[in-house]
């Protein structure tokens, strides 16, 4: 594979006979469609160290996936495997139906119409803009007429205009980015990978550039499998999330149905839940769930996993987000009087954070949590600590 991306497939030379993506958007692929691209218990090991351990899943045309996942999931390595810079120790990798890579099979990446916009961009530094849009073009001994068509579609597209002849170090960031992205869409690939696209911009620029991301290539229908650690920078873009942990697939779903029923309590982690309260798990009266903390008190309701019941653990933890709970005045002579779903705290310490507080608190039975609030709180302070029921997740604590 070139910096740039490897060439189209024969499926993908098909598509030059439809116009060109950033004429004409894609609808967006129905469920029934055949997958684009499909895992079957894909697997790959460095030596004794296994970083894929058989995972499956399928992808559909037109849709964006993003993988996230901290550093050593393996991540990085299955985007490898698409991109064909790895082969397969098991199972099978398949793209619109044709196995592309399995321990017998490797298609070459030059063939599989996939292309790739690199963690650095990679682009050629000696190279003007128009250069390296067009390289791939170039390479396909496209006529030059057509070559200027396209390089000047995507630079209007991409807000490049005017910059076709300045090199890459003349650039900014974002600017060298767009380029990058341009490339990569020039040969109109049958799907684009993403490699921590954004990893090197400011915080002001990545926030800026996934939102144009997003947009972009929705407006053109591509299809994107984009690996990232960053959950915003996921969510911004993806209308699937593929969540990793130790080479595994801990859940697959929408931004939205991941974060509000996180499959485990490693995702629920990752996702924003790093605030944990340990006790026993109880079905209350009226068939709640909930967990009874030590030394008594009023039990505090939760939701369990999609699909999943009461632990069998009698240890079990309640996840939450500091952003999700509320702090207000307690009544010391009924800590629980009328008060919605939650229990007593002592503050313990408040830090500025620009717009918000965050506030260390602790509940009576020893346990220390997190919270934001719009001012600052008294250390020694008591406060009544409310937890949604809908934003409390229930997980054994072994999980």
């Amino acid at each position: 594979m070139t910096p740039s991306a490897s060439s189209a497939s024969s499926a993908a030379a098909a598509r030059e006979r439809v116009p060109a993506p950033h004429r004409a958007a894609a609808a967006q692929p129905a469920p029934s469609e055949a997958p684009l691209l499909s895992a079957r218990f894909l697997s790959r090991s460095y030596g004794a160290f296994q970083a894929l351990k058989g995972i499956s899943f399928d992808m559909q045309p037109g849709e964006i996936i993003s993988v996230l996942g901290p550093s050593g999931c393996g991540k990085s390595t299955l985007l490898q495997l698409v991109a064909g810079l790895l082969r397969p120790d098991g199972g099978e990798l398949l793209l619109n139906g044709a196995v592309i890579a399995s321990s017998r099979t490797m298609l070459a990446p030059e063939k599989r119409g996939v292309n790739m916009v690199f963690q650095d961009y990679a682009l050629w530094p000696h190279l003007s803009v128009y250069e390296n849009i067009a390289y791939g073009l170039k390479r396909k001994r496209m006529a030059r007429a057509d070559i200027d068509r396209t390089v000047g579609e995507l630079l209007a597209l991409l807000r490049l205009g005017g910059l076709e002849k300045r090199l890459p170090p003349e650039l900014s960031g974002g600017q060298q980015q767009r380029v990058a992205i341009a490339r990569a869409l020039a040969t109109r690939p049958q799907l684009l990978l993403l490699d921590e696209p954004l990893s090197n911009l400011d915080m002001r620029l990545r926030v800026e550039m996934r939102t144009e991301m997003a947009e972009l290539f929705r407006k053109l229908g591509t299809s994107v499998f984009h690996v990232t650690h960053d959950p915003e920078e996921a969510f911004a873009m993806a209308d699937r999330l593929l969540i990793m942990r130790s080479g595994q697939i801990d859940q697959i779903g929408s931004p939205e149905e991941c974060y509000n029923r996180p499959a485990s309590r490693w995702v629920c982690s990752l996702l924003g839940g790093i605030n944990s309260l340990k006790g026993e798990p109880a079905v209350l009266p009226d068939g709640a769930a909930a967990l009874r903390l030590p030394g008594g008190g009023r039990p505090v309701r939760g939701m369990f996993p999609r699909g999943a019941g009461l632990p069998d653990d009698p240890r079990a933890e309640l996840l939450f987000r500091p952003e999700d709970a509320e702090l207000t005045a307690l009544d010391e002579a009924d800590p629980s009087r009328e008060l919605p779903n939650g229990l007593p705290v002592t503050v313990l310490n408040s830090l500025f954070e620009g717009k918000r507080w965050r506030c260390k608190i602790e509940s009576d039975c020893g346990q220390r949590l997190y919270l934001l609030h719009e001012g600052p709180l008294e250390p020694g302070s008591r406060r009544w600590l409310t937890i949604p029921e809908v934003s409390a997740f229930l997980y054994p604590e072994a999980d």
